[in-house]
């Protein structure tokens, strides 16, 4: 049940009004979490600032989705979940590799244990120690993909938190 509506531009407050019509005059429909958040003029421009900065992470595309659809599973975002399993499919990725991302795991233990990690910033972040991030380096993980993972989860917390408190389902 959505709990707050999707905004149209000339609804929305004046910030969030030239965000959505510039989204919908360069590409088309702002889709329904983007004219939602649209309800916060700050919100939106911070979502969609992080977004973009996040697209030019060093994290491959498809380990990307993977590490998505672990965080989404945790975080319970049917949206977000069926999203990036889409993107994780058009990346390559097969339903094998999607169903064991959904499960925190990969066949590849460098993969694996990066996504491990992206988990537990998710769930337990307290939890970390020296010998969590000498494993990561041990693995060949850079410090920026390192960096780069805490950003991955953070921006699908925002997106998966935000569609279960505004009730927005696929």
């Amino acid at each position: 049940m959505r709990r707050l509506t999707a905004l149209q531009p000339e609804q929305a407050p004046a910030r969030s009004r030239e965000i959505l019509t510039e989204i919908i005059e360069r590409r088309g429909p702002a889709g329904e979490m983007i004219s939602t958040m649209a309800h916060s003029p700050a919100l939106l421009e911070g979502y969609l600032a992080f977004s973009r900065a996040m697209k030019r992470v060093k994290i491959p595309r498809p380990l990307a989705e993977k590490i998505s659809l672990a965080v989404q599973e945790w975080i319970g975002c049917a949206m977000c979940r069926q999203a990036h399993e889409q993107a994780a499919l058009a990346a390559g990725l097969s339903e094998q590799d999607v169903k064991l991302a959904r499960q925190g795991a990969s066949t590849d233990a460098r993969e694996a244990a990066l996504i491990g990690v992206a988990v537990r910033v998710l769930v337990e972040p307290a939890s970390f120690t020296d010998e969590d991030v000498a494993m990561l380096r041990a693995h060949g993980w850079s410090d920026r993909i390192i960096a780069e993972v805490v950003g991955l989860v953070t921006l699908n917390l925002l997106t998966g938190a935000f569609n279960l408190l505004t009730g927005i389902e696929p």
